[in-house]
C-alpha cells in the first residue's frame, strides 16, 4: 500500500471567549496529543516520541480581540477558527484515526489552557508520493511561491545557528531531509545543496523575523512557567530556476515543494512553526 501524506483542516468555534498567545501551536500540539492518548495511547506515544516529524500544526487563523496582555489575543464565540494538521508519518492512517475518531465521530472538544474549541466542519486530503513526484512532470517552465504562514525556524545542520531568511538551499535542505526521512526507499532524493543553490534563484516578496512560543517549562526560581522561545522568519517567497537547472533537479524542487504543505518547514512543526501555502505557476515567456 503508498504511503499517503495527509492533511485534516478543521473549522473550529470556542466554547466561550478566552485568551491565547499569538504563538498558540503549542497548545494546540498538546490538546491534540492528549485526544490521541485516549483514543491510541501506543499511536500518540509513536507520534510524540518518534524522532520524525510526524506530524505538523498551524496556528489558528480567525479574526482575533487584541488583548491588554502583550504577545496574547481573544478568541470569541461570534467567530469561526481555522487550522490544519499535517501528517507524514509511515504511520499516517493510524494517526489519521487517531486524530478523527475522537474529534469527528464522537464530538470531543480541543481543550487548550484557558478555554475549549468545538469542531463544525472537517475535510481531508492526501496525496501519495509518487502522485507527489508525477505531479511536477507536467511544468514546463515553472516558479514556486512559498507564503510562510507562521514563523519558519530552520537550523544550520547541526549547529545552534537559525536561518533567519528564506534562502534556497536552507528551505529545500530540510524538505529534502523530511522527505528522504518518510518517503519510499525507491523514491528517496540523493539531491545536493549546491544543486539548490546553483539551480535555483530566490525572491523574498515580504519579509519579517519573529519568535514563537513552542513550549513551556517551570521556572523553579520564580516559581512559575516560562516560555521556550524559538526565532524564525515570516513572508512570501518566489523561487525560479535557472535556464540550465536539469530536469531532475526541477522535478526534485516541484515534489518538495508540494510536500511542504504536509510536512511543513523547518524545526517545531507540530508546535505550530513552519507552515506554509505552496503555489505552483507558470513563468510567462
Amino acid at each position: 500500500m503508498s504511503r499517503m501524506p495527509q492533511i485534516i483542516q478543521l473549522v473550529v468555534r470556542p466554547r466561550e471567549e478566552f485568551e491565547l498567545p499569538w504563538s498558540g501551536g503549542y497548545q494546540i500540539y498538546s490538546a491534540i496529543l492528549g485526544i490521541m492518548r485516549k483514543c491510541d495511547e501506543a499511536t500518540a506515544r509513536h507520534t510524540h516520541d518518534s524522532p520524525l516529524s510526524s506530524i505538523s500544526i498551524s496556528n489558528l487563523e480567525g479574526k482575533f480581540r487584541r488583548s491588554q496582555r502583550p504577545k496574547h489575543k481573544i478568541a470569541e464565540p461570534a467567530n469561526r477558527y481555522n487550522f490544519a494538521i499535517g501528517i507524514t508519518d509511515p504511520k499516517e492512517m493510524e494517526i489519521f484515526r487517531a486524530i478523527i475518531q475522537p474529534l469527528i465521530l464522537r464530538e470531543q472538544d480541543i481543550n487548550l489552557d484557558k478555554g475549549a474549541l468545538r469542531v463544525e466542519e472537517s475535510a481531508s486530503s492526501s496525496a501519495s508520493f509518487e502522485e507527489l513526484v508525477d505531479s511536477a512532470r507536467n511544468c514546463a517552465n515553472p516558479f514556486i511561491e512559498f507564503d510562510f504562514r507562521s514563523p519558519t525556524c530552520i537550523q544550520y545542520k547541526n549547529s545552534k545557528v537559525i536561518e533567519m531568511f528564506p534562502h534556497r538551499e536552507a528551505v529545500f535542505s530540510s524538505l529534502l531531509s523530511k522527505w528522504n526521512a518518510v518517503c519510499p526507499e525507491g523514491l528517496r532524493m540523493a539531491m545536493e545543496r549546491d544543486e539548490m543553490a546553483r539551480y535555483l534563484m530566490e525572491e523574498p516578496l515580504s519579509y519579517e523575523t519573529h519568535s514563537a512560543m513552542v513550549n513551556t517549562v517551570m521556572d523553579k526560581v520564580k516559581g512559575h512557567p516560562r516560555p521556550i522561545l524559538k526565532q524564525g522568519f515570516q513572508g512570501m517567497c518566489r523561487y525560479m530556476f535557472t535556464k540550465d537547472a536539469p530536469r531532475d533537479v526541477r522535478n526534485g524542487i516541484l515534489a518538495l515543494a508540494r510536500f511542504a504543505e504536509y510536512s511543513g518547514v523547518g524545526s517545531a512543526v507540530a508546535r505550530g512553526c513552519g507552515t506554509v501555502r505552496v503555489t505552483v505557476g507558470e513563468v510567462e515567456r
